[in-house]
């Protein structure tokens, strides 16, 4: 490795969140200030909230049931006519091996 080309290292940089909470940390920098901190953030604090966006959830268990529905009165269906079912070979089977 190269000497004198990593920056010095802080055992003892303050960390100041916008709260005023302080705690010491490791870090390149003698001072960090960050906005939110595991005093004021709201998933530590338990203020942390899901939202359903738009009402995502429920859409999605509507199309659920749609389907659920859809499968059972078309369950004996078939396709119009009298088609028969296509015999589907293989890569190997085309190949001839």
């Amino acid at each position: 490795m190269k000497a004198k080309i990593h920056p010095t290292y802080y055992d003892d940089a303050q960390v100041v969140c916008a709260c005023g909470n302080t705690f010491t940390s490791g870090s390149t920098k003698q001072t960090v200030t960050v906005e939110a901190c595991y005093k004021c953030h709201p998933f530590y604090t338990g203020e942390h909230k899901f939202l359903d966006r738009k009402g995502r959830v429920d859409s999605f268990q509507k199309k659920q049931a749609f389907a659920v529905k859809y499968k059972a009165t078309n369950a004996g269906k078939k396709q119009k006519g009298n088609k028969q079912e296509k015999n589907v070979k293989s890569l190997r089977e085309l190949l001839g091996e």
